[in-house]
């Protein structure tokens, strides 16, 4: 076999092994049903909005659930709903904290 061939062949094989030791791992998630108290606001950019309820945490609600909270922004509102939370991390796998998402809500009290 000729030199330029093996060299080929130890690059794709090497391509093949990072590729395949770089895989991304699901991040951890755990749910429970909660009772959340906080200050509805409108956060993002104009083509992805999001709402959140600030409180202790920053909660993001699920974006088919935001019109239920869309009239009650810069308002305190008293929430219960499924918690997902989601363990980030960044790119070279340091923590990059949490993020906590609310769908199923159901709406108890406005201020």
């Amino acid at each position: 076999m000729s030199k330029k061939f093996l060299l080929v062949l130890f690059f794709i094989l090497s391509v093949f092994a990072f590729a395949s030791g770089n895989r991304e791992r699901q991040p951890e998630q755990t749910v429970t049903v909660v009772r959340v108290t906080g200050i509805v606001r409108l956060v993002g950019s104009d083509i992805f909005p999001e709402i959140v309820i600030s409180g202790e945490h920053n909660w993001y609600i699920a974006r088919n659930e935001m019109r239920k909270l869309h009239d009650f922004q810069h308002r305190t509102v008293t929430v219960e709903g499924e918690e997902t939370i989601t363990e980030l991390t960044f790119a070279g796998g340091m923590p990059a904290g949490r993020r906590r998402d609310l769908k199923n809500i159901r709406i108890i009290s406005v201020e």
